[in-house]
């Protein structure tokens, strides 16, 4: 009774294949973070903190965009200074995956 109530949410996930459950993927690509959480705690200030919140974000985006994060980020911080700021968007991992 419990499914058939929910029917209507439920739907969306039987007839698109591509949609998930639950976020387990998401959880398994931050597990490399929340490892070592002890660790970050020594950043040396919030504002530090948000700097490693930052980096963590961009690297794991390009991962599960299929891009290196080593190569994409050299690759970007190379471009970023002379590139035009109503284009950064175009520096973006999943605009530079194949």
């Amino acid at each position: 009774r419990y499914a058939l109530t929910r029917m209507v949410r439920l739907r969306p996930y039987l007839d698109h294949g591509i949609l998930e459950l639950d976020n387990n993927t998401a959880e398994r690509a931050m597990r490399s973070v929340a490892i070592g959480r002890k660790n970050y705690l020594f950043v040396g200030s919030q504002t530090g903190g948000k700097a490693a919140a930052i980096a963590y974000t961009l690297i794991e985006t390009a991962k599960l965009n299929g891009v290196d994060p080593q190569a994409w980020l050299a690759d970007t911080l190379a471009r970023i200074p002379d590139y035009k700021i109503n284009r950064v968007d175009d520096l973006l991992p999943w605009k530079t995956a194949s």
